[in-house]
């Protein structure tokens, strides 16, 4: 599990927006001292994620709940299957069970659909990278679910990569502006951080291949045009297709020839998978 100033502080956000003054219903039927133990119910087949963050949150809010792990992280899940046990005070596993319930649920649905798209490309060379396309504060989380389904993290945010786009290219007068203008600002900064830049025609690619970069987008390339930018590009740098790319037509991109393929959906178009906790 990722280890994060950030996890700990959307943990701490979730539990003030869930209990905020205090779990009333809880408080005023249970007695505080009432012992209780429950168990994470699979009903959706799938892959699992977010059994190392329950056991933080179950940590955070309650040191003295014990849990016991059954099934770990990009286990493959079935309906009945049992991913843990928690046993303690019944009054810090109700004010617990939601919260384990929203991220686990999330967290393996996006892991079940990176699986999906990973399996679409079997036999082939091409990788799945997720996008910036994440629910904002949770992109730590949901990437870390992407690679527990078997993708690769894109860039994490704004600082760690250079992607010079369409926009960064328009408003910088064209891709030579762009690139020489990137490199000057990283040679007086003295950052060395990986160039990948997006291009939209194989006019733009030829003018691309003018400069050492890591990579380029080839964005919103049909598979045949984009099978022709492969070829253009010949190995002089990384490859990435992006930009519509569905389950159905995934495989002709890999095909193709591109190293990586990056899928928004990964992230933004998931369905959470069907857990439960349920006392017993």
């Amino acid at each position: 599990m990722i280890e994060s100033p950030l996890i700990d502080a959307v943990i701490d956000i979730a539990f003030k927006e869930d209990i905020g003054d205090g779990d009333h219903t809880t408080l005023s039927c249970i007695p505080h001292d009432l012992e209780g133990r429950a168990r994470l119910l699979v009903k959706q087949d799938g892959i699992l994620c977010g059994v190392e963050l329950a056991k933080k949150i179950f940590e955070k809010f309650d040191p003295t709940l014990n849990m016991n792990q059954i099934l770990h992280d990009g286990d493959s899940i079935k309906k009945g299957d049992i991913a843990f046990t928690v046993e303690g005070k019944t009054i810090s596993i109700l004010q617990t069970e939601r919260l384990v319930l929203n991220f686990m649920q999330r967290l393996s649905g996006i892991a079940t659909q990176t699986h999906e798209y990973v399996k679409l490309l079997e036999g082939t060379n091409t990788k799945i990278l997720d996008t910036r396309k994440t629910t904002p504060g949770l992109r730590l989380l949901e990437k870390y679910a992407v690679k527990i389904g078997g993708g690769e993290n894109h860039r994490i945010g704004l600082y760690d990569m250079i992607l010079i786009k369409d926009n960064h290219i328009d408003y910088a007068g064209g891709v030579t502006q762009a690139i020489t203008k990137t490199k000057e600002y990283l040679k007086a900064k003295g950052k060395d951080l990986k160039i990948e830049v997006e291009a939209r025609t194989l006019a733009e690619i030829e003018e691309i291949l003018k400069f050492d970069v890591e990579r380029i987008l080839i964005d919103n390339f049909t598979p045949e045009e984009t099978k022709k930018a492969v070829a253009l590009i010949n190995g002089k740098c990384k490859t990435e297709s992006s930009g519509g790319i569905t389950k159905e037509s995934i495989r002709a991109y890999a095909e193709a020839g591109v190293d990586y393929i990056s899928v928004g959906a990964l992230t933004h178009h998931i369905s959470s998978l069907d857990l439960s906790l349920k006392a017993y």
